[in-house]
C-alpha cells in the first residue's frame, strides 16, 4: 500500500477526544462532502496500514475521516501488551460518546462505520443514533469457520442506509454464505473479486490489493455523497 498521500490532502490532525484517547483526522482540502467516523478492527489500531490507506483515499475523494481507538487498543499503545476487545457494552458506550462529540463539531452528512469489529459495533448503533449512513469494511458476519452461526439478526431490521464492502472469500463472510442471510433492503453489498477480510485478492484474480482499495474508496465516496 502507498505510504504517501494523494495530492490535495492536509496532514493528519491529532485531537484529544473526550473519551480520553487520541483521534486522527484526515480532512480534504476545502469543504468536506461528508464526514465518516471510522473505527478499527479487533486486532489492529487506528493507524494500521489498512486504516491509514482508507482514510487517505477517502479524504482525496472529499470525505473527512475521523479515526479513534477503543479503550483496550489505546491501553495497548501505552504499554505494548495485547488485550482482547472490551466487552460489547463498553465498546458501544465509547462509540456513542465519540459520535456525540463529533456531531457537535461538524456540519453536513455524518456517517459511522469501521473495519470488521469496528463496523459491526457501529451497525448495532446506527438506527439508535439516527446517523446519515453506515459503512462497513470487511463485515464479520460470523466467527471464523462458523457460517452456520451468523451475527446478522439486527441487519434484517436495519433502517439506516448501509454499504458493506466485502471480499468474496472473506473468512468472516464469504459471498456464498452471505447470499443465504436475510438482510434489510437498506443494506447494499459491494463485492470485491477474490478479496479476503482485508480486501486483498488472490493474484490469480488479475486484481491487486491497491485496485481493490481504490474501488472500495470510490464506492464509499459515491455512497456517502449520493
Amino acid at each position: 500500500m502507498s505510504k504517501g498521500r494523494e495530492a490535495g490532502i492536509d496532514e493528519d490532525q491529532c485531537q484529544q477526544g473526550q473519551d480520553g484517547g487520541s483521534w486522527l483526522w484526515d480532512r480534504p482540502v476545502g469543504e468536506p462532502r461528508a464526514t465518516l467516523i471510522l473505527a478499527h478492527g479487533a486486532g489492529a489500531p487506528m493507524d494500521s496500514a489498512f486504516m491509514q490507506e482508507m482514510a487517505q483515499l477517502l479524504a482525496a475523494r472529499g470525505i473527512a475521516v475521523l479515526r479513534f481507538e477503543f479503550a483496550y487498543m489505546a491501553a495497548r499503545r501505552l504499554d505494548g501488551k495485547k488485550r482482547p476487545p472490551n466487552p460489547q457494552a463498553k465498546l458501544l458506550e465509547q462509540w456513542r460518546a465519540v459520535y456525540l462529540q463529533v456531531r457537535q463539531q461538524v456540519a453536513g452528512p455524518l456517517a459511522i462505520g469501521g473495519k470488521s469489529m469496528g463496523g459491526r459495533m457501529a451497525s448495532l448503533l446506527a438506527d439508535e443514533l439516527n446517523v446519515d449512513a453506515l459503512v462497513c469494511l470487511g463485515y464479520p458476519f460470523y466467527a471464523v469457520g462458523k457460517p452456520e452461526k451468523p451475527r446478522v439478526a439486527h441487519l434484517a431490521e436495519l433502517q439506516t442506509p448501509t454499504l458493506i464492502i466485502q471480499g468474496e472469500r472473506d473468512a468472516l463472510g464469504n459471498r456464498q454464505a452471505v447470499a443465504g442471510y436475510n438482510l434489510s433492503e437498506s443494506v447494499r453489498l459491494h463485492w470485491l473479486v477474490a478479496g479476503d477480510h482485508d480486501l486483498k485478492p488472490l493474484k490469480s484474480s488479475g486484481f491487486t490489493h491497491q485496485q481493490h482499495l481504490l474501488s472500495a474508496a470510490d464506492a464509499v465516496a459515491a455512497f456517502l455523497c449520493r
